[in-house]
């Protein structure tokens, strides 16, 4: 029997709806998983597969971005760097 291409966000739809959960897009799912891979350290190229990119490039620049957090913690590393200048703060 064919499916339609709606299929999945119906069955998304009532499984969201029997959990008690608000529906999302599948999409803003896709980019979600995305971005708390990103977070948690995963490797681009596993991402990418997971996702079922053909490029790493559209794994992340597209789907993840880095939260807030994840930014002041990169610029935190960068100013614990050894030989950083650190101008005087008084």
């Amino acid at each position: 029997m064919p499916t339609s291409a709606r299929d999945p966000y119906r069955s998304l739809t009532r499984v969201a709806g029997t959990a008690g959960l608000r529906v999302i897009r599948l999409n803003d799912a896709r980019h979600d998983c995305a971005t708390l891979l990103t977070a948690a350290g995963t490797a681009p190229c596993v991402v990418m597969e997971i996702l079922g990119h053909s490029q790493i490039a559209v794994a992340t620049n597209i789907h993840a971005h880095a939260g807030q957090d994840t930014r002041r913690e990169g610029v935190s590393l960068l100013d614990r760097m050894p030989g950083r200048h650190r101008p005087d703060r008084g």
